[in-house]
């Protein structure tokens, strides 16, 4: 027999009820108990015996008092902010934020066009240039150092005929890589070191 409960809540006869349980601060569905309530007793705290009915998949059931109802949950989801790309997980509940998607950006020059991530061409280009510039200034670096010891002998009037070709094939090197133009990355055709 179910209890019979008068309009403080409290069982005018003792009986046997199936409680619904809450969380106090969130208000989400925490499960259910069957339980004997005794005359002059309430229900278990954040209970009711409102059934909130069968769960759906990325749902939530929130309890309002009279009754129950169903809400996104995307707790611990990842999620994307579209003016920025940068990531955080969810923790709230309900539907994603504006300003956020689930779908994650393809790669690392994306903007948001309002539906979908899109690759920035001109960030992309940028980045393209900046990496051919520290090219660039490596190669460089590197043939200087190189021949800096040959441009010392060939003052001195003390080179080797095989290195003073070694001297020229790598000056010839730092000619051609100064020519480069980087603004044309990521499409650039670097010459060949002297072997």
């Amino acid at each position: 027999m179910k209890p019979v409960f008068d309009e403080n809540g409290l069982a005018m006869q003792a009986g046997d009820i199936r409680c619904f349980y809450y969380d106090a601060v969130t208000m989400e569905y925490a499960g259910w108990s069957d339980e004997y309530i005794n005359a002059g007793v309430s229900m278990p705290g954040n209970s009711t015996d409102i059934d909130p009915g069968e769960m759906v998949a990325g749902k939530v059931f929130l309890f309002m008092g009279t009754g129950w109802r169903q809400d996104e949950d995307h707790r611990g989801e990842t999620v994307y902010a579209t003016a920025d790309t940068s990531s955080s997980t969810v923790d709230y509940i309900g539907p994603v934020r504006k300003g956020y998607t689930t779908v994650a950006p393809s790669g690392p020059y994306q903007k948001w066009d309002g539906k979908k991530w899109i690759t920035d061409t001109d960030a992309q280009h940028a980045a393209d240039v900046e990496a051919a510039d520290q090219k660039k200034a490596a190669l460089l670096a590197e043939a200087q150092e190189k021949i800096s010891l040959w441009q010392t002998e060939l003052q001195l009037g003390i080179i080797s005929d095989e290195d003073k070709e070694s001297l020229i094939a790598w000056v010839q090197f730092i000619k051609a890589v100064q020519a480069i133009d980087t603004s044309s990355a990521p499409n650039i055709n670097w010459p060949a070191k002297p072997e």
